[in-house]
């Protein structure tokens, strides 16, 4: 029997029901609709709306309830349109009309938004344990190679050299501003509505700083209203998701590049890799692509809750029903593959000897080579020419700028002195570089010391 039959004269239709029931989703609320609903009436107890025995009463209920679930012993039914309603039926069911004293001061409105704020409350606080372990492996990752000397891209042509723990560290900020993201969403969702009613508030006494000490919440919200109508914390828990899946998504680009032949820069291990049905001698990288293929579907679920409450007028409106499935899926996915990257990062091998290889070959000791010109007194600009005549001449011979001799390269500039052999190297090109952030050895050690 549905619980707002008074006002209808005729029953809902069996497709009205499916269609508009949420219960095969937001089931997963349970947890968070009972402890709501226990704060409730520990509230409505103290302030004397429900006698003591009343609260204790149906408290006691909602905890069996709560067991039984856990337990399997419950079904849910579409009839009973959501994990709300669901509940206040078991509860009704099981003390009689005591049970029904429960909703007193609250709608289903503001018990929803509640329960949505606490769930995306504990995805945040998940979130930030996954993030929290890949920082760790990215950060012991790049003490471990410091000095371990790689090529740096730009248009994913070789730029300069730099070392992978440097590239690494990149990485490191991206994701540590991600854990910055997550950390001031979680700020903003933090404010209890539970009380608000369904739009106005509600004529009892009610407690609600009661009720946000009860549930965890640093502060209330301020207006009933906006209350239950908002799901800015919500749409901020799937931009951020957005953006670290982009990150993830770089991340796994690379992975999948440097794990090919043509790079041969890492060597994933065996249980984050697949073989081929029919090509007996691959190796896919399926855990790199999987999360890179996995990043659209989270941006997919930043767009439907956007869409979904783009033209809403205040205040609540069943279209918000469409809210839990994008940060349900949002969330898991997001989590999936924070874990799933983490312990694949964790287990790969980089190919020291191929990398600094591949740093060796492509000129990208060319910046390096004009910065000496300006250093005796040229522009840069002019230098910039020289240098780049020089590569092309390079290209045309077959050789590195460090292959020419020194009379070649005077041919290009009589600047040139033996000293420029010295400052091209690799290690030397490296180490030149002096400002704060950069891919220097010391840099580097300074940039990790930053994060202890």
């Amino acid at each position: 029997m549905k619980l707002w039959k008074g006002r209808f004269t005729k029953q809902a239709s069996s497709s009205s029901d499916e269609f508009n029931a949420s219960i095969n989703f937001d089931q997963r609320l349970y947890k968070e609709d009972i402890a709501g609903s226990i704060a409730h009436a520990e509230m409505l107890g103290k302030k004397n709306i429900l006698t003591p025995e009343e609260a204790d009463k149906i408290i006691s209920a909602l905890l069996g309830i709560q067991e039984d679930i856990e337990s399997g012993k419950v079904r849910f039914t579409v009839e009973q349109e959501d994990i709300h309603m669901n509940i206040e039926s078991l509860l009704t069911q099981r003390i009689g009309d005591t049970g029904k004293k429960l909703h007193t001061a609250r709608s289903r409105n503001d018990q929803v938004a509640v329960d949505f704020r606490m769930y995306v409350k504990k995805e945040i606080s998940e979130t930030e344990k996954n993030l929290d372990s890949l920082l760790r492996v990215l950060r012991d990752t790049a003490s471990d190679n410091v000095q371990t000397v790689m090529p740096g891209y730009t248009h994913l042509q070789r730029a300069q050299p730099v070392t992978l723990g440097y590239h690494l560290l990149a990485y490191y900020q991206m994701f540590s501003r991600d854990r910055s993201r997550f950390e001031d969403c979680l700020r903003r969702a933090d404010a209890l509505p539970l009380g608000s009613g369904a739009l106005a508030g509600t004529t009892y006494d009610t407690d609600r700083q009661f009720l946000a000490d009860q549930l965890g919440f640093a502060s209330v919200t301020a207006n009933a209203m906006d209350s239950v109508s908002d799901r800015d914390f919500a749409l901020e828990f799937l931009s951020c998701s957005s953006i670290c899946m982009m990150h993830l998504s770089r991340f796994c680009e690379e992975l999948v590049l440097w794990s090919s032949k043509e790079f041969s820069f890492v060597e994933i291990d065996d249980a984050y890799a697949t073989g081929s049905s029919i090509m007996p001698q691959k190796k896919n990288p399926d855990m790199a692509e999987l999360i890179r293929g996995k990043t659209g579907r989270v941006y997919g679920d930043l767009m439907t809750l956007l869409t979904v409450m783009k033209g809403l007028p205040l205040a609540y409106n069943k279209d918000m029903q469409e809210d839990k499935e994008p940060v349900f899926d949002a969330g898991d996915t997001l989590n999936d593959s924070l874990s799933i990257f983490t312990e694949m990062l964790s287990t790969i091998t980089f190919r020291k000897e191929n990398m600094a290889k591949a740093a060796k070959y492509g000129y990208m000791n060319a910046t390096d080579a004009a910065d000496y010109l300006v250093s005796r007194g040229l522009p840069f600009r002019e230098c910039h020419e020289i240098i780049g005549s020089l590569v092309l001449r390079c290209i045309e011979k077959g050789c590195a700028i460090e292959d020419m001799t020194i009379g070649e390269l005077k041919e290009f500039s009589p600047l040139f002195e033996d000293d420029i052999y010295e400052k091209i190297s690799v290690t030397a090109c490296i180490n030149s570089k002096r400002s704060q952030g950069s891919t220097s050895f010391a840099s580097v050690r300074e940039q990790l010391n930053d994060l202890e």
